[in-house]
C-alpha cells in the first residue's frame, strides 16, 4: 500500500476527472439523478473542485474531480488521498490528454507528511487503485526520491549535520549496491579539496565529501553535484537572525541530487552515475575563513574571499573540478546558491544556467512536460570581469549589487572544463505556501525534470 496506492478494486468508488469543457459529455452519459446532483451542488468542473455523488442507498457512489481546462491534472489528484472519505477509489475516466502515471504520482505526492518530531499525522483513509497504464516503478521511484529529499531538508541542522547526511547517503548507495567513499576532515587537504575544507573547518562537525559511483563503467557518464551546507551562519560575515533562520535548508541541492541519484539507480538507467556531495557547516570560530583570505582550489585557481557568506560556490567548485576529470557526458549541479535568483524569479521557479543549448532545451522541455518548471538565465560573459581580483585569479563575489545569480554561475563555470555539457540550477528548495502535493516546507525542485530528461536520453 505504498503511497496509498493499492491493487484491489473490490468495492472501489469510481472517480472521473472532468473539466468545464468535458462536463457536458459526462452529463449526457450520466443518469438524471447524477446530473441533478451536480447542478444542485454547483459543480462546474473547475480545477480542484470535487463532487461527491451519493447512490440510491445514500452511500458514496461516484466522485467527480475538476481539472479545469488543463490536460496536466496530476495536482488535482494530489489532495485527494487526504480529502476524500475513507475508502478505496478507482480512476474511471482520465482527463483529455491525461497521463495515468502522472495522476498516480500526484496522488502519491499528496500523501507526504514530515512527522519525525511529532505524533504521526493520522494517515488519510483514502486509497487509489493503481490506474490502468500507470508506470508503477516510475511513480514509486520518483515519490521515494522526492520524499527522501524533503525529509533531509526538513530535518533541523541539529540532527542533519555533515556526518548524518553522509550516513544517509551511504545507506542509499549500499541499497543500490553502489560504490562509495567519504573524504573527511583534514583528509580533504591531503586529497586536494582545499575549499571544502576551508569552508567547513570552523565547525566542530568535520566537513566531508561523499563520492558515490554506480553503473557500467562503459556507459555514458552522468555526474550529479549538490551543495551540502548543512547549516550556514554566514561565517565571519555573519547573517542576521532573519537570514539565518531558514539555513537548515542550505543543503537542499545535495538532498535533491541524492534523491535524484536514488531514483536513477532504482530505475537501472543505462548510465555510469557519479554523485559528489560536499557537506559542511559554515560556522564561526578562531580558525574560520576570513574576508580577503586567499584559498587555492582543487583546480589550482586562487580565490580571494570577498565574502564568507558566499560559501556554497566554494565547496561546489572543488567538486565540479573533480567531476570534470572524467569528462562526463552530462554534469548537473543543484544549489540553494543565491537570494538574487529568488529576487529575479521568485521561490517557485528555479534558475537554470547552462553552457550547452541542447542540454538546456532538453531539461526545459522535460520540466514543462511534468510540471516541474525552470527558467533559463544567461551565463553572460561580460559580467565575468565583476569577479576579478587584484591579487588572486578571481574573487568569490562581485562588489556590485547586480546580477548576483549570474556572477555566482559564472564563478562555477570557471571550474567546468570547456566542452563538458553542464547545467547549474539555483533553487529555493522550499515551499513558502502549501499547494496540492507540495506542502509548506522542503521541496525537491527540479528532481522530476532532471529525471525525466535523463531517463528519456539514457533509459
Amino acid at each position: 500500500m505504498a503511497f496509498s496506492l493499492i491493487d484491489d478494486e473490490a468495492g472501489a468508488v469510481p472517480v472521473s476527472a472532468v473539466s468545464k469543457a468535458t462536463l457536458a459529455a459526462w452529463d449526457e452519459a450520466a443518469g438524471e439523478r447524477q446530473r441533478e446532483w451536480t447542478r444542485s451542488t454547483a459543480f462546474t468542473g473547475e480545477a480542484g473542485k470535487v463532487a461527491l455523488i451519493p447512490g440510491d442507498d445514500g452511500r458514496l457512489s461516484q466522485v467527480l474531480i475538476g481539472v479545469g481546462d488543463d490536460a496536466a491534472a496530476m495536482w488535482a489528484f494530489a489532495d485527494m488521498s487526504q480529502s476524500l472519505p475513507e475508502g478505496s477509489y478507482r480512476l474511471d475516466r482520465l482527463p483529455d490528454g491525461g497521463d495515468a502515471t502522472q495522476l498516480a504520482l500526484g496522488w502519491a505526492l499528496g500523501t507526504y507528511a514530515f512527522t519525525r518530531y511529532r505524533d504521526k499525522k493520522k494517515p488519510g483513509g483514502a486509497h487509489l487503485v493503481w490506474p490502468q497504464g500507470a508506470d508503477r516503478g516510475m511513480v514509486e521511484r520518483l515519490a521515494a526520491g522526492i520524499f527522501l529529499a524533503r525529509d533531509l531538508i526538513n530535518t533541523p541542522a541539529s540532527d542533519m549535520g555533515p556526518a548524518e547526511f553522509a550516513g544517509i547517503a551511504t545507506a542509499v548507495a549500499d541499497k543500490a549496491r553502489a560504490r562509495h567513499r567519504i573524504v573527511c576532515g583534514d583528509a580533504l587537504l591531503a586529497e586536494n579539496y582545499p575549499t571544502i575544507h576551508a569552508v567547513g573547518r570552523a565547525s566542530t562537525r568535520a566537513p566531508r565529501l561523499v563520492d558515490i559511483t554506480w553503473g557500467d563503467e562503459s556507459a555514458p557518464k552522468v555526474t550529479l553535484v549538490g551543495k551540502g551546507v548543512c547549516f550556514d551562519t554566514g561565517g565571519l560575515d555573519l547573517k542576521p537572525a532573519s537570514g539565518m533562520k531558514m539555513m537548515k535548508k542550505d543543503m537542499g541541492g545535495a538532498a535533491i541530487m541524492l534523491g535524484l541519484g536514488q531514483a536513477i539507480m532504482a530505475a537501472g538507467l543505462k548510465v555510469r552515475l557519479r554523485i559528489l556531495l560536499p557537506l559542511v557547516e559554515n560556522s564561526v570560530s578562531g580558525n574560520a575563513m576570513r574576508p580577503l583570505d586567499i584559498v587555492k582550489t582543487r583546480k589550482g585557481l586562487t580565490v580571494e574571499i570577498g565574502n564568507t557568506d558566499a560559501e556554497g560556490r566554494l565547496i561546489l567548485c572543488d567538486a565540479l573540478a573533480e567531476a570534470c576529470t572524467e569528462r562526463p557526458a552530462i554534469l548537473l549541479d543543484a544549489a540553494t546558491l543565491t537570494g538574487a535568483a529568488r529576487v529575479a524569479l521568485g521561490p517557485e521557479l528555479p534558475a537554470l544556467f547552462c553552457n550547452d543549448d541542447a542540454l538546456a532545451n532538453g531539461i526545459l522541455e522535460a520540466g514543462s512536460a511534468v510540471d516541474d518548471p525552470l527558467w533559463r538565465m544567461p551565463l553572460w560573459p561580460g559580467y565575468r570581469r565583476l569577479l576579478d581580483s587584484k591579487i588572486a585569479d578571481l574573487n568569490n563575489v562581485s562588489d556590485g549589487p547586480h546580477g548576483g545569480a549570474i556572477t555566482a554561475a559564472l564563478y562555477l563555470q570557471s571550474f567546468v572544463e570547456p566542452g563538458t555539457p553542464w547545467a547549474h540550477v539555483d533553487v529555493m528548495a522550499w515551499n513558502n505556501r502549501s499547494r496540492p502535493g507540495r506542502p509548506e516546507g522542503a521541496e525537491a525542485q527540479t528532481l522530476r525534470a532532471f529525471y525525466t530528461y535523463i531517463a528519456g536520453k539514457f533509459g
